[in-house]
């Protein structure tokens, strides 16, 4: 993987294989993220990054001048790995090692953009928790937002405060505010 742009334009990381991680793609990135260059200023905002993985959306975010990102997942490799490649960039990513659910039922820190890139084969009641936590424990920003990546075959469209989807290849952003 590779960070698009910012002040570690093109820089490439390789996280360990023993990681259980999906990389949100390259192409798939750089869309969401010019999706987001058009609504928010990077430096001005704070982001959490749920299922973070290999902290590849915590990367992104972190090069185009974002300071308040949090980085959440269970796996203790991920976490590891995202402290050490944080490091080596000087980037601010605090991390928590946490099941995601448990960890969005007692957080009240509230986020500007929060991202959750769960396993595909989720069910879509185990997708839906995601919004239904983040928006009844009032987690966003008043102009926040919450994407969701999930595969293309997932419709999370009847889920409350969606908004809308856009697809790339096989992967798909489900937004919600």
């Amino acid at each position: 993987m590779r960070i698009i742009s910012g002040q570690y334009k093109g820089r490439r990381i390789t996280a360990p294989k023993k990681l259980p991680i999906r990389p949100t793609t390259d192409m798939a990135k750089e869309s969401l993220f010019n999706i987001l260059n058009n609504q928010y200023y990077f430096h001005e905002i704070s982001v959490l990054d749920l299922f973070s993985g290999s902290g590849n959306i915590s990367y992104e975010f972190a090069s185009r001048g974002t300071e308040q990102i949090t980085a959440v997942d269970a796996n203790y490799g991920c976490i590891k790995f995202i402290n050490e490649t944080a490091e080596s960039f000087e980037m601010n990513i605090s991390t928590i090692k946490s099941d995601v659910f448990k960890f969005l039922e007692k957080t009240q820190q509230k986020h500007t953009i929060i991202f959750a890139d769960p396993p595909y084969d989720f069910s879509t009641e185990d997708f839906a928790k995601i919004p239904q936590l983040v928006f009844q424990n009032d987690l966003l920003d008043d102009d926040g937002l919450l994407v969701v990546e999930h595969s293309k075959h997932t419709d999370l469209s009847a889920i409350k405060n969606y908004s809308h989807s856009k697809s790339y290849g096989g992967n798909m952003f489900s937004f919600f505010q």
